[in-house]
């Protein structure tokens, strides 16, 4: 009978017992050695049990059940539960960011964190409502270059892209270089945005990372900046898109309705003081960086918000949404 080296049977009944059993499909002595004949080791039944003995001191959390006469086993706990996993594969796959190739990759990465019956569980229960995805396959490799650039505290270099009315990718400033010393990396409403100081405009600036392309890290320090810059760019962080032009406290009259409040807390989360004012209207003071960004999604709740303060805020609402009328008037 072949003998395995101790270490890797061990490995292999790992294996074994983390790809094929879960709570509802546990596995008896004989299923073991069965498996593990499947790899080419051959064990006797003592071997089996002092193996899973071995495991469990280790700290792999096997979990024996007694079924008559035999011994079944499982793992009991893993590093992500069922209900985590189906949370990261679900937002994985409806990420605009990534690919659909990427996401088919990351997608299988997860499975494999779990049994094969749970992985087949998660493949069944995934859904997409359509959503458009990213075609820029760099993304993935602009984003750790981004990472290494801040922590390494070098600039970076890249080509900006948008596109013709033939929707085809060109390249901004005809192809200009830009040369910029990355600060924040953002995830904000399904895309990733860079905020960076960019030094031929002594200003702070957004980009979108499925915009950038050819990204590179550059030998150049990244540039001193000043502490009003620097404010700025931690103001960013909590931008309503790439498009940004100053942080204004904003107070919203708003109708007592269930969506609005719960639009409201997705959007700010739970530090919200609502006042309400009467039966059916409350008031809000949001802090909103102030964009076009921020108009369509107040514009979006229709006549269930109207802006009381500041001033300039208010009016500029009212200048857009007569610039939208003129629009439909013919």
């Amino acid at each position: 009978m072949f003998e395995p080296r101790p270490k890797i049977k061990l490995l292999v009944l790992q294996k074994i017992l983390f790809e094929n059993t879960d709570p509802e499909h546990p596995i008896s002595g004989n299923d073991i050695i069965r498996l593990l004949g499947e790899y080419g080791i051959n064990v006797e039944r003592k071997s089996v049990y002092d193996d899973i003995g071995t495991l469990i001191q280790s700290g792999m959390d096997i979990v024996t059940e007694r079924r008559g006469h035999a011994n079944y086993y499982y793992v009991g706990s893993r590093t992500f539960q069922d209900e985590e996993l189906m949370i990261l594969v679900n937002t994985v796959a409806s990420s605009k960011f990534l690919t659909k190739k990427k996401s088919d990759e990351l997608i299988q990465k997860l499975k494999t964190l779990t049994s094969k019956y749970q992985a087949q569980s998660l493949s069944r229960t995934i859904y997409v409502d359509g959503r458009s995805k990213s075609n820029n396959e760099r993304i993935y490799y602009s984003i750790n270059a981004i990472h290494e650039a801040i922590v390494t505290n070098r600039q970076i270099t890249f080509h900006y892209t948008e596109y013709d009315l033939s929707l085809k990718k060109k390249y901004r400033r005809g192809g200009q270089l830009y040369t910029v010393s990355p600060i924040y990396l953002i995830s904000d409403s399904d895309y990733y945005y860079l905020t960076a100081y960019s030094p031929g405009h002594d200003d702070i600036s957004n980009f979108r990372i499925d915009r950038m392309a050819d990204v590179a890290i550059s030998d150049e320090p990244r540039s001193e900046i000043s502490p009003e810059l620097q404010e700025r760019a931690k103001e960013y962080r909590t931008t309503f898109g790439a498009f940004v032009r100053e942080t204004s406290t904003v107070t919203l009259r708003m109708t007592n309705k269930t969506y609005v409040i719960g639009v409201l807390v997705d959007k700010y989360g739970s530090n919200l003081h609502p006042t309400r004012i009467s039966e059916d209207k409350f008031t809000v003071r949001l802090e909103a960086q102030i964009s076009p960004a921020f108009y369509a999604w107040l514009f979006s709740f229709g006549e269930d918000a109207e802006v009381m303060e500041p001033e300039w805020v208010r009016n500029e609402a009212k200048e857009q949404l007569e610039k939208m009328a003129a629009v439909y008037k013919g």
